[in-house]
């Protein structure tokens, strides 16, 4: 049997216990108050538009000393800017972060013609913000990326689609280049009608 005084003693222990538990939750910060950033919010630290990421990713890394950050979607994520952008967005992008410059981009994608090129790095210039396809750049107005677009319909989701606003700018642009072209060979030509009725 045991005697009185252990029996006095797991009382007291049981105490013990619960004050140390009480002074160890009280010496540590509540989960719901640490602060944890989206990636959108991380975008704003460093200078660059939260619209130069889409809706819908689910988890990122970023080691805040050498700027190596992941992104990640549950799928490749694609839309289109102002009908004639094509973006496309791999289940996980990587690359390096710095005020106004992302670099060594992997996973990001932009359609040039017909043919997808990987963008290699984002650079902002003033209001501007300047993307690099190997060795040629594309300048576009900060304004094109205050919001994130929606995968699969950008910012035309929930209305009805127009010629112009599905995957058709690829084919506006090629109308482009062969009116500008056939101008300057036949300057009688009469022009390309363009997918939205105008000609050039």
């Amino acid at each position: 049997m045991a005697s009185a005084t252990t029996l006095k003693l797991i009382p007291l222990a049981a105490i013990a216990i619960l004050i140390s538990l009480i002074l160890i939750q009280s010496s540590t910060p509540a989960i719901s108050s640490i602060d944890i950033r989206t990636a959108y919010e991380v975008l704003e630290d460093y200078n660059f538009p939260v619209g130069l990421l889409p809706k819908g990713i689910t988890d990122y890394d970023l080691n805040i000393t050498t700027g190596k950050f992941s992104v990640y979607f549950n799928d490749t994520c694609s839309y289109s800017l102002k009908s004639s952008y094509h973006l496309k967005y791999l289940p996980t992008i990587k690359g390096y972060i710095s005020n106004g410059k992302l670099s060594s981009l992997e996973g990001v994608y932009t359609k040039l013609f017909l043919v997808w090129k990987e963008i290699v790095e984002i650079v902002r210039d003033g209001d501007n913000l300047v993307f690099s396809v190997g060795v040629l750049s594309s300048v576009f107005p900060i304004d094109y990326f205050e919001e994130s677009p929606q995968c699969g319909c950008g910012f035309q989701c929930g209305g009805e689609q127009g010629v112009e606003d599905k995957d058709f700018g690829v084919f506006r642009s090629l109308a482009l280049l062969y009116a500008m072209y056939s101008k300057s060979k036949h300057p009688t030509h009469i022009g390309v009608r363009m997918l939205d009725g105008n000609t050039s």
